[in-house]
């Protein structure tokens, strides 16, 4: 396997910011946190089990070595399947629009394969430390072994991942090589940011109307970076002539997955920041009034993110060309109606009943005491029509109300205020 590039971090310091976007880089190292500690992650778990002979990945002689054991290990699905092809991992120089790699994922893991790489790249969530990043030998092997990268968190631990451990989606200019047009400079997108600026490097399968993006287009004129160009870059079905699809599990790049796991990697970050704020203020004894105040606005933007309040519109009807649209829901839970928070919409919005169905998720659960209660108590403020601020005035009664009863159906250990809640029309006092 060739040398990894490896480069200096800097020492972070933890300081409070005015906004968790501004947040700067945490320590790591902190006794509250303590990063660098055996992780308990999906990838780490799968490496013991690999480790004691407890699993055995299967390898494939057709190119794709371990990548369909790995997939079938994680609970990936191949519809999951996103395709970027600019040269932002460390294996650039395997990557670009002919060559494009693959990502899949779920809500607690995320794995990179690129044609004739050095390695699978591998990133597996711990509820308590964040994002841990790996690589796995593409070459076959008695014992695989999974290793754990910390020089991954030169990109994943950053202002793009609010200063913690974390996934990240990017758009970028991409010049006809996959090489992106201005040197660390991207744009960080979630379901906030309009369809216009997102996925500058990736390929992008599916149908979007009139509704316009960065996607399957690359530049020509080095003077000009950010005129890419277009033509046959809009709601593609196929990506046939762009590259031998033949090459890769599935031939596509499906819109709806990257949609959600845009949601995801934000919503992710967001949780593990809040509860690193949190369990650090309470191990140096400085949850005084002005740290509880800057986790209450911490917890305010997670909250507002966590409902959708901020998301872009959808102006046209999206569709995707996978099966992601309808195994995603299936991933459940439902209520006795049969309603799921992972429910797609895609008609003006991205999911059917406004809730980040990542609520769910272990990272959610093991937040700190103190700020998973205030999260309840602010989800019920909003959903009970208690709040009626404008910032949620996207939220109809019919949302709140469905939300709701989805939420008090679904999710175990809510707060007993929850079990006879109901949410109010507007306007009621």
């Amino acid at each position: 396997m060739k040398r990894l590039w490896i480069a200096m971090l800097l020492g972070p310091v933890a300081v409070l910011a005015a906004s968790i976007d501004e947040a700067v880089i945490l320590l790591n190292d902190h006794p509250a946190i303590q990063y660098q500690q055996p992780p308990d992650d999906p990838v780490a778990r799968l490496a013991k089990k690999v480790e004691s002979g407890q699993v055995k990945l299967d390898y494939a002689a057709d190119g794709f070595g371990y990548l369909r054991s790995l997939l079938k290990q994680f609970g990936l699905n191949i519809d999951s399947q996103v395709l970027v092809f600019s040269k932002t991992s460390f294996q650039a120089t395997k990557i670009g629009p002919r060559t494009p790699r693959a990502l899949y994922f779920n809500d607690q893991v995320a794995l990179g394969y690129v044609q004739d790489g050095d390695v699978f790249e591998l990133a597996g969530l711990d509820p308590k430390q964040g994002v841990n990043f790996y690589t796995l030998d593409r070459d076959k092997a008695d014992k695989p072994e999974f290793v754990r990268r910390s020089e991954c968190l030169q990109c994943h631990q950053g202002v793009a991942t609010l200063g913690v451990p974390g996934i990240l989606v990017s758009s970028v200019y991409p010049g006809a090589d996959g090489m992106p047009a201005f040197r660390g400079a991207s744009m960080i997108t979630d379901d906030r940011s309009s369809l216009e600026k997102r996925w500058g490097g990736w390929y992008v399968t599916g149908t979007h109307g009139s509704q316009r993006h960065l996607g399957n287009a690359v530049g020509h004129d080095r003077n000009q970076p950010q005129l890419l160009d277009t033509r046959d870059t809009q709601n593609l079905t196929s990506l046939a002539g762009k590259f031998d699809t033949s090459k890769y599990l599935a031939p596509t790049s499906d819109i709806v997955a990257l949609m959600t796991l845009e949601h995801q990697t934000r919503m992710t970050d967001l949780m593990i920041r809040i509860g690193w704020d949190a369990r650090i203020a309470m191990h140096d004894g400085k949850l005084d009034d002005a740290a509880r105040e800057h986790l209450n606005a911490e917890i305010e933007d997670m909250v507002t993110y966590m409902l959708f309040a901020d998301e872009a519109k959808l102006y046209d009807p999206i569709e995707g060309v996978s099966t992601f649209t309808k195994t995603f829901p299936q991933l459940g839970p439902r209520d006795p109606q049969g309603r799921s928070l992972r429910d797609f919409d895609l008609q003006t919005r991205m999911f059917k009943y406004p809730l980040s169905y990542m609520i769910y998720s272990a990272a959610f659960d093991n937040m700190p005491e103190l700020v998973r209660e205030r999260v309840y108590q602010r989800l019920y403020d909003v959903l009970t029509g208690k709040d009626q601020s404008a910032t949620y005035a996207r939220l109809s009664a019919a949302d709140r109300q469905a939300v709701l009863e989805i939420v008090r159906a679904t999710k175990p250990n809510l707060p007993a205020y929850w079990a006879a809640a109901r949410a109010q029309p507007a306007g009621t006092p």
